[in-house]
Formats: structure tokens, sequence, C-alpha cells
């Protein structure tokens, strides 16, 4: 898709602030500015560069200063706001044009000069290149100046204090770090001067507001009056000869590539198959890959992974990169558990979450659902059988089985469920108990192992017993009779909270309730919850219900999980939706009318991309990472759904399916392939 942006978007600094843009580089690294070419945010920048994959990141090239001189005059073509009283850079003002296809672009007009710029970044090499096309139409030349500003300090920490970068002819030289800079232009050096940065996005969040960059060189190309020259500059993590053209149409056509091997036929949808490229990363303490939860705040999270999995993988067809992925999980379950967070250095992987490793048993299955693998089901059997035992018997953080066949969750200051939040001592939303999701991902995993014991040569006889009891428990202990489902079963006020987590009871590939049960369900969701931008996190009608989400670390955490709305469930409603209305037409038509507001969701904030979060009562401005993976995964999976063929495939249910025995019932991708050959005339 292609995102145009003119005059009218930018009638003030501030609107031409509001949009920003994101490339990464397949290892962590990645660069973003705001459309007006500044950095809004300390985690901004054009080369956020990975020396450890993916996660041990640190800020090189912050901005870029641009001066452009025709005759005596000067303007600014960037645009910055400074905290130590130094007036803006303006650029804003000659901004014509910011467009946004498969890449960023701007158009700049001068006096009668016009200049084009474009980023280019290069996969895995931590290089990031300016290209610039400048159109003399004056009668004078012109002359574009360029000044690099470095920080060389950890991602997420704003410089405060001086330190000596010097420019030795090939490289900008700090604190033990180098950034080569090679262009067409001259590159000269000068004396280091600091610029104090303003923050104006991290200064509404209570994060630092203020912080250095440093300059040592400039670089400079003159074009004369009448005609056109093109300039490029490469900064890179080591030493490179390639050109920033090369960059340029390397990424274009990897995203072209991206956009047609995708498979998916609506453009929306092609265009979030290549926003979710930016989210899958190497990982080296692994060798294999991962997804990052976010930009710009987030690492790779267990659970977040597991969620965007399914649609950032295997709805784009990307099944080698779902595999390895998986496979780094296995190879660190412990005790049942599954990494929420995964080691850097020194440091031991977190395994406080109580369902990604119940995700990881259903990332299995649809794996195996899309491509038939059943030597990966294989492989993976030992691993999934352990995490069914550990839940049963009991693991860390409170987690085991009750009498009922239910899943117990937290302990403490343990907040193991997606709504983790424990900040000074406080839980905004404490969900010790047993969690309406958990026990659904519980069941389903149950209904998986059922199904793929035989195949490994196992009797499935005792997940099936179990999931008999933890269906019978489930309906009787968490459905509501006003048409809804409990929360958690903890024996407080938030078990009767209406929340988005029920949702997930529904969208399983195994469910446990009645399908008018399901349908009720889907209803109060859509009355209590429902946005176009995503499902608020609990119900307005409720007192904790918080309206903005916005402030101090602490004000914004109380408001995270009470009422904001995030975008990933959406994804869930909208299958949930297309399920209880039997896949019917018109349920796809209604799905896809009300999917119309994804287009303005990609158009604001980070174009091309889907947010983390916006606010309860009024979503229209987004909140926190402004990309998120299971925002854009989720929202695949439902155009996944839309675009399939209207063919009557197998109906994975357990109410209607047999238990598989020796010979492996038939599974989604077979049936597509009978049917095929039967259409052409062949043998069934």
């Amino acid at each position: 898709m292609k995102f145009i942006y003119g005059k009218q978007d930018f009638l003030t600094q501030c609107q031409a602030e509001e949009v920003c843009w994101l490339l990464t580089d397949g290892r962590g690294g990645y660069a973003s500015t705001s459309a007006a070419f500044s950095v809004t945010r300390n985690d901004q920048g054009l080369l956020i560069h990975a020396e450890t994959a993916p996660t041990a990141r640190f800020h090189l090239l912050h901005r870029v200063t641009e001066v452009l001189t025709v005759g005596k005059k000067k303007a600014f073509l960037s645009t910055q706001t400074f905290g130590d009283g130094t007036p803006s850079e303006d650029g804003w003002r000659q901004l014509s044009a910011f467009v946004w296809e498969d890449g960023p672009r701007w158009l700049y007009h001068v006096d009668g000069v016009e200049v084009r710029r474009e980023v280019a970044m290069e996969r895995e090499t931590g290089t990031s290149a300016l290209l610039y096309r400048i159109t003399n139409r004056s009668k004078e030349p012109c002359t574009l100046t360029l000044t690099p500003y470095f920080q060389f300090c950890p991602k997420g920490e704003a410089r405060q204090s001086g330190g000596l970068f010097l420019w030795d002819g090939q490289a900008v030289r700090a604190e033990g770090r180098s950034l080569f800079i090679r262009s067409n232009g001259r590159i000269s050096p000068i004396s280091q001067r600091y610029q104090q940065l303003f923050y104006a996005d991290d200064a509404k969040d209570g994060r630092a507001a203020k912080g250095l960059a440093a300059a040592c060189v400039t670089v400079t190309l003159t074009v004369p009056a009448g005609e056109t020259g093109d300039f490029e500059v490469i900064f890179s993590a080591k030493p490179t000869k390639v050109s920033a053209e090369a960059l340029l149409r390397q990424q274009k056509e990897r995203m072209s590539r991206l956009r047609h091997t995708c498979g998916f036929r609506h453009p929306v949808a092609q265009e979030l198959a290549v926003s979710a490229d930016a989210y899958l990363s190497q990982r080296d303490s692994t060798g294999g890959m991962t997804i990052l939860a976010g930009y710009p705040f987030f690492g790779d999270w267990g659970r977040d992974t597991m969620i965007a999995l399914a649609g950032c993988t295997l709805s784009t067809k990307r099944y080698a990169e779902a595999k390895s992925i998986l496979r780094t999980f296995f190879a660190y379950e412990k005790d049942g558990l599954v990494p929420n967070l995964f080691p850097e250095g020194q440091e031991q992987p977190r395994y406080n979450t109580v369902d990604a490793a119940l995700l990881l048993i259903n990332c299995v299955w649809l794996y195996w659902q899309a491509t038939g693998d059943d030597e990966f089901v294989k492989e993976a059997f030992p691993v999934l059988a352990r995490i069914i035992t550990a839940y049963q018997k009991g693991t860390h953080h409170g987690i085991h089985m009750d009498s009922d066949g239910l899943i117990l969750a937290g302990k403490g200051f343990d907040q193991v469920t997606w709504m983790d939040v424990c900040v000074n001592g406080i839980l905004p939303t404490p969900r010790h108990g047993k969690p309406v999701e958990i026990n659904a991902y519980w069941y389903n995993a149950l209904r998986i192992m059922e199904r793929f014991a035989p195949l490994c040569g196992q009797n499935g006889g005792e997940y099936a017993h179990l999931a008999e009891k933890v269906k019978t428990s489930f309906r009787e202990k968490f459905w509501k009779e006003e048409g809804y489902l409990k929360d958690v079963l903890s024996g407080t006020h938030a078990d009767d909270q209406i929340r988005c987590n029920q949702i997930w009871a529904v969208t399983m590939p195994f469910t446990m309730l009645t399908e008018e049960q399901e349908r009720q369900v889907v209803d109060t969701v859509f009355a209590h919850l429902y946005t176009p931008c995503g499902l608020r996190s609990l119900s307005p009608c409720d007192r904790e219900f918080h309206p903005t989400y916005g402030g101090d670390q602490l004000t914004r955490d109380l408001a995270y999980h009470q009422g904001t709305v995030w975008v990933f469930p959406l994804g869930a409603y909208y299958l949930a939706y297309l399920k209880v209305h039997h896949y019917s037409e018109d349920a796809k038509k209604t799905v896809l009318e009300q999917l119309e507001g994804i287009v303005s969701a990609l158009r604001e904030g980070c174009v091309g991309q889907l947010p983390e979060i916006y606010d309860g009562l009024v979503p229209a401005a987004s909140q926190g990472c402004f990309a998120q993976a299971w925002s854009v995964g989720e929202l695949l999976r439902v155009f996944e759904q839309l675009e399939k063929s209207g063919e009557k495939l197998p109906i994975m249910n357990h109410e209607c399916d047999p238990i598989p025995g020796s010979k492996p019932y038939l599974r989604p991708y077979e049936a597509k392939m009978i049917l095929k050959k039967a259409n052409q005339g062949g043998r069934m």
C-alpha cells in the first residue's frame, strides 16, 4: 500500500510529528523518525544497531541536521525541538510530502530547489543509508549540508553527559565503538558539538525528556544551477562497500516479494504481511529465530511470541521461521514452562508466565495443521508432554491443577497472565486463582495432546479423560447466566468483571462452551468491550474502569489493563464472530466492513504498522509501542480466515471428531488436496 501525507497533514510541527516510520534489519536493529524527520523519543534514530541479536542494541546514529543553502538563503529540511532553549529546526515548513511505499520518502521545495530524501536499511549488517536527489531549478548553485549526531549508548538510555567523539577519516569513534561513514559528498571534520534534544513523546510518558547527541563531522554536496545531483551517505557498524542505491533496491524488492508470497489477496492483508516481517529476528544466544514483541520498547517475550507466531509466520506462509522459533522454545523448556524473557549475557531466562507453555502447544498444532509435518510433531511431543505433566503436578509461580481439573496460577506478587502489571507493590489487575483464558488454553492443549498421542505411538485416552473433566468444571464454574464468562475464579469481586479474556474460550481450536453460550459471549464482548481499534480490557460500566492511558509509569500502569483498548484481542473477537455465525457470507461481509477502520490505524502512529494500545474511552490516538507484533499477527489471522475458500472441510471440533486411532485422521490441508483432485477429475 502507498500512504501519502501532504501539506494538509503538516499544519503544525506537532501534526507533522504525529506519524512515524520503521525499518528493521532482521537482527533487532532498526531505524525510525517522525514524518518530519525528527526524533520525538530517545528510542528513535537512524541506526539503532544490535551488537548481539536481538536486544543488545545501541544508539549509533541518532539524527541528522540538514541545511539547504540556495544563494544567500538557508533553510532547514530537518525538524527537531531542543531542550536547552535553542530555536527548533523547522524543516516541516518546507516539507511538501511524506510517502511510505516500501520505505519512507520525503519531498521538499525551497526557492526553486526540489529535494527528495529516502532511507534504506540493509539486512543483518548494521547499515543505514540516506539518499538524496537534488533538482536545482533556481538560477544559483545550492548546497546541502548534513551534520550527523551520534549517541553511542545503550538503547533506552538518553545520554546525559558528553564524551569524546573523533573522526579519523573513515569512522567516528567513541567509547570503544565505531560508525563508518561513506559518501559521494565531501566529508569534513568539525569541532565537536552537542545538541540537547527534547523528546516530546517521552516527556508525556514520564520518561527522560532530554538527552544529548554529539557531532564531529559534516557532509556536503553542491549542485550547480539548472542541474540535478544524486547524493548518498552510508552509515555502518562495520566497513562496507555497498551503495545506497543497492540497499534501497534490495529493500523494495524484499518487501515486494513478501507481499506477493504471503498468498493474501486483500491489500490491507498484504501490507500487514510486510509489516509482520519487522518482528522476525535472529537470536544469537539460541542460533534460531524469535519474534520481537514491539517497537520501540520491547524485546522478545515468550507470551507475545506464542500469540504473534500464528499470524506473523503461519498466516504468511513462513513455515521455516515458525519451526525455528518453536525449536528455540523447546530448547529452553524447564519444569514445564518456557521463557517469558530470554537470557542476555550472564542473565538467566525468566519463566514468569503461565500462558506461554500452553500456547506453545497450540502453536505446534497450528503449524501441523498448516504443513502436515508429522516428524516435527514427534520431535515436539516429549516437550509438550512434560508441560502437561508439570501443570498437573505443579510448577513455579503457583501454577498447578486443582482437584476439579482446572489450572490455578499466581501467588504473592507473581503476575503470570498477560495482565501482568506490578508497580510500586501494587497489583492493578490481580488475577491469582483460575483465569478464564488459561483454562481455555489448558483444555485446548489437552485435546491437542489427545490427537498428537497416537501419531507419536502413545495412548491419548488419559488426555481425553482429563479434558472431559475440565470441560464439566469450566461450564459449571465460569458460566454466568447473564451471558458471559467469569474472568477468574478467585473469590473476589474481580471474578465477575467483564473482560476481553473470555473471548479466547470461543476461538481456540478446541472449546468447551455450547454454541449458544459462545454466541452470548461474543455479544457481551461486543456490547461492553468492542471498538474499531481493539477490545477494551475492562467494561466501561465497571467502577475500576480507566478511560485514558498516559502520564508517569505509575499512572500508566494503573490504567494498562483496566479499560485500556488493546489491538490484539480484536483478532480473536472477529474470529469468534465468524465462528458463531458459521462463517457465512453475511458474517464475512460484516467483518470486512468493520475492518475498514484498520486503514486509518495504519496511517496513524507508525505508518503501515498497528500499535499496542489506545485509550479506553475514545480510542483514537495510539499509545504504548507504536508497532506491536501480536496486533499485526492477530489481524492477519482474521484476513486468513476471511480469504479461505467456501469448500466444506472437516470441522475441527471435539464434539464431532473421533479420537484418532492408529491411522491419522484427515487434516484440513489433506482435505483441500483431495477436493482439488476431485474438482480436476482425479481419483479420491
